[in-house]
């Protein structure tokens, strides 16, 4: 009884990150925008970093940047690097969701108040994220 159990849950996992895997594949952003998004790495780590410790946001949205923040430091990802286009995608796909998301309950104005680059860099995340982020 237990071995059939191990087994559904290790198939629905199967199952599981095959549909990520899917997923990932439809959104993930073509190679100038991940070559854009490189650029912006740092920028974007500093932005994190400002918004996750900015009290006036909502607690919600500081752990959403707070899981962002572990699961871009852990060494295990959902696809794992060494496949072609998707190994990195993962990270700049799961880092643009939670952008969206911190955008859609704290505003445009907490990210572009918070954001260390330029305005160029800001106008860029913004494509990547697919956001208005400014006027």
């Amino acid at each position: 009884m237990v071995i059939h159990l191990l087994i559904g849950l290790l198939a629905t996992l199967v199952v599981l990150w095959v549909v990520f895997a899917c997923v990932l594949f439809a959104a993930a952003p073509d190679s100038a925008t991940i070559g854009e998004a490189v650029r912006l790495i740092p920028d974007v780590l500093r932005l994190i970093g400002r918004l996750a410790r900015d009290r006036s946001l909502s607690r919600g949205v500081r752990v959403r940047l707070w899981l962002l923040v572990v699961y871009l430091a852990l060494p295990i990802d959902l696809m794992p690097d060494f496949i072609p286009v998707l190994g990195y995608a993962d990270d700049v796909v799961i880092t643009a969701l939670v952008l969206r998301s911190v955008v859609r309950k704290a505003g445009p104005d907490a990210v572009a108040r918070h954001w260390p680059g330029s305005r160029s860099g800001l106008l860029t995340l913004g494509r990547v994220c697919r956001l208005e982020l400014v006027d």
